[in-house]
């Protein structure tokens, strides 16, 4: 149930380009480049996203990108 509340809430903070967490920037968090041309972020708070260069969007990584 909650999930269904958050999912389109988290959804419209990372379309701005923003951390789901903290609310800062991910244009300026670390960036790790990886071989399918996307980038690996690291929030200062410790969230994981992937941002697809093809797509221009972020998304939340799942276990296995962020063991990547």
């Amino acid at each position: 149930m909650i999930k269904k509340i958050l999912a389109p809430v988290q959804a419209w903070i990372l379309l701005w380009g923003k951390c789901v967490g903290c609310g800062k920037t991910l244009s300026s968090e670390k960036k790790f480049e990886r071989p399918d041309n996307s980038q690996k972020i690291v929030c200062t708070c410790g969230r994981i996203f992937i941002f697809d260069k093809r797509k221009g969007k972020y998304k939340r990584a799942s276990i296995e990108e962020a063991q990547a």
